[in-house]
């Protein structure tokens, strides 16, 4: 007996040493989460319970030049219904009041929404798609529809915000102004918005909040921890106006003559800055987008319209004179054992400088270059590289195509290079380089570096202002500015250009037809060519320089560079033209005209008369006749329209200040 409670009693120390050391073990751990891993579970539990949310940044603003919107952030809401959280009570009361408010908002029938939520309702959907992309005024009224009013918990319905890039004018200049990428949305790299993307982001935010019930969260305090900073605006040079002109004129020129690509570039002239861009690719379907920024980006070899460079480069170099004679023989001619042809069939003989380009011939400046360089190409080349046609102009877009211009020991020099490139081949160019080019002639010579922005803007503040950047202040001498400047006039009178000529208003340019991808093994079967004009108007005091490039036109319809891109040319300047002629003759208007002025002196004659008696109005012109009386005191009915055939009161009565005069006009 005695033994047994001996053994009861140990037991019984054992179970309370065993209670002991896990009590001591309970301590120990509660010690070393108090003060040895204290830290760590507070910064845990203060992770599951706060948050610090990123506010974002608005997006600046790109204007164009008169400040109209080109791109610009707005909100846009997606409505999605839990119809899980709904009452029976509610879903069955507001379900056909429902249906019949969204039904008249979208135009789908009443029946469609009504099925479309007993099915979410069944299928116990919490996340059902409603309705995308509303406006905030649309999202407003959805918001304050039956069920929906009731909110979140009650009426189900599951509100998503986001920011969008929309475009004002639409599609036109999409790839100048640009775009968000559409596989990485609030990533810029094309056209201004990536030029300028820093600039245009802003600084997003920061907000500190605490998790509450139904995983809703509350903000801590009333202020932000890190203000979001708004993005700049910026002023883009783009006129609306030009813009709109240009991309008509081209995408009406690219559908008739069923073209692979195309673009026009207009520039103002004293200033460099771009007022119009349209680059237009065509679908699979045979319609017209803004697809890539042809105008910067594509190099190629420019044709005749390089004609113009190097018959200036011959002038300045004073190798030849506009009266030099050039033997273009029947229209084929051999060098260095490869025949160059000219598109007038028989050749033009024995022709003047001047006259060569003016008809463009290839022959006539492919001998005007070979002769006088030959011997020392070199002096050629430096002279392109004075202009600096072998170096990107620099404009802020990205994606600058490269220029390429071979000299003597290059993999494509040879003995034909000279005179193939003094005809624009065997060289490329990017249109804006070309037209940069053109700028300076039609600028006295001063070459001026291409401009996109104007100036950035915070809250309506200038921040910075982008002013006219000189690349070379004389490019050439006047001499051989008034020369190249004439036969570039005589070209659209009397020369290639000669069917886009107007006396209305003037025009000096170049055409261009080159070949391409003339290397294919089926170019024979399938010629491709690309239709160029390049020039600036009006001719004499020029505004506006401009160049239209058409490639692969359909050579059933026309390939020529008069035919195809001359037209573009001249409904923009002729368009541009017209309504700087309209401006004119409103100024012409504020000329003094000797009628209104006899009138004006007759009415500030009676005027200054004693208000004594009643004047004599008759004969006056209605207006006239109603402030005179008026300024005199009296009350004045008119009855008609046009001048004073009688009036009621006589003139020459004594006058009494708010008596009634009747004036009968006619």
């Amino acid at each position: 007996m005695a033994f047994e409670e001996k053994n009861i009693l140990n037991r019984l120390y054992v179970v309370a040493g065993c209670m002991f050391l896990f009590a001591l073990a309970i301590s120990v751990k509660l010690m070393n989460i108090q003060f040895v891993d204290g830290e760590k579970y507070r910064e845990l539990a203060k992770e599951n319970t706060t948050k610090n949310f990123v506010i974002p940044a608005n997006r600046g603003n790109v204007y164009a030049d008169d400040g109209s919107l080109l791109a610009t952030s707005v909100p846009k809401y997606d409505i999605r219904f839990d119809a899980v959280t709904v009452s029976s009570e509610d879903f069955k009361e507001n379900l056909k009041p429902l249906s019949e408010g969204l039904s008249k908002m979208f135009g789908k029938p009443v029946s469609h929404y009504q099925n479309m939520f007993r099915k979410a309702r069944a299928d116990k959907n919490r996340y059902l798609l409603i309705v995308k992309n509303l406006g905030y005024s649309d999202y407003i009224k959805v918001k304050n529809l039956p069920l929906f009013r009731k909110g979140p918990y009650k009426g189900g319905i599951i509100v998503e915000q986001r920011t969008v890039r929309e475009h004002p004018i639409g599609k036109i200049a999409q790839r100048t102004v640009g775009d968000e990428a559409y596989d990485r949305p609030g990533y810029y790299a094309v056209g201004l918005e990536g030029a300028f993307n820093d600039l245009l982001t802003g600084k997003e935010g920061h907000r500190l909040k605490q998790k509450i019930a139904k995983g809703q969260w509350k903000p801590i305090s009333d202020d932000n921890e890190i203000e979001p900073q708004d993005g700049y605006d910026i002023v883009s040079t783009i006129n609306v106006n030009i813009q709109d002109i240009a991309h008509h004129a081209l995408l009406k020129q690219l559908e008739y003559y069923e073209a692979e690509h195309g673009t026009v570039i207009v520039m103002e002239v004293a200033t460099g800055e771009i007022k119009a861009v349209s680059n237009l690719g065509r679908t699979s379907n045979g319609t017209y987008y803004e697809k890539l920024n042809y105008a910067i980006g594509e190099s190629h070899e420019p044709g005749s319209t390089f004609k113009v460079m190097a018959m200036m480069a011959a002038l300045e170099d004073k190798v030849i004179d506009t009266s030099t004679v050039v033997d273009t023989g029947n229209g084929v001619k051999v060098f260095y054992g490869r025949k160059i042809y000219d598109s007038h069939r028989g050749g033009y003989g024995k022709i003047s400088a001047a006259k060569a380009l003016e008809v463009s011939s290839n022959i006539g400046l492919a001998t005007i270059i070979n002769d006088n360089y030959s011997k020392n190409p070199n002096k050629f080349i430096n002279r392109l590289k004075s202009w600096h046609l072998t170096e990107k102009t620099g404009v802020a877009i990205k994606g600058e195509g490269v220029p390429m211009i071979p000299q003597p020991g290059d993999k494509k020099w040879s003995k034909n290079a000279l005179p193939s490139m003094a005809y624009g081949y065997n060289l490329r160019l990017t249109p804006l380089q070309t037209l940069n080019f053109y700028n300076a002639i039609a600028n006295n010579g001063v070459m001026v570096k291409p401009r996109f922005i104007k100036e950035v803007r915070a809250w309506n503040e200038k921040v910075t202002t982008y002013d006219t950047k000189v690349i070379n202040p004389k490019i050439c001498s006047d001499e051989t500015l008034a020369k190249i400047k004439e036969i570039m006039k005589n070209t659209v009178i009397r020369g290639t250009g000669k069917s886009l000529y107007s006396p209305d208003f003037s025009m000096a340019g170049k055409t261009g037809t080159a070949q391409t991808e003339y290397w294919m093994p089926d170019w024979k079967s399938n010629r491709r060519y690309i239709s160029s004009f390049a020039g600036f108007f009006p001719a004499e005091n020029p505004k506006y320089s401009c160049i239209v490039i058409i490639h692969k036109p359909s050579t059933k319809k026309g390939f020529y560079g008069a035919d195809v891109s001359g037209p573009v040319f001249k409904r923009i300047a002729q368009k541009i033209f017209t309504e700087s002629r309209n401006i004119d003759k409103v100024e012409a208007i504020e000329r003094p005209d000797p009628t209104i002025e006899k009138d004006f002196e007759r009415y500030y004659a009676k005027l200054q008369q004693p208000a004594k008696t009643i004047p004599n109005v008759t004969g006056m012109a209605g207006m006239d006749a109603v402030s005179l009386l008026e300024n005199l005191g009296l009350r004045v009915q008119v009855v008609g329209n046009g001048t004073v055939a009688s009036q009621s009161i006589k003139s020459g009565e004594t006058l009494k200040k708010g008596q009634t005069i009747t004036l009968n006009l006619s």
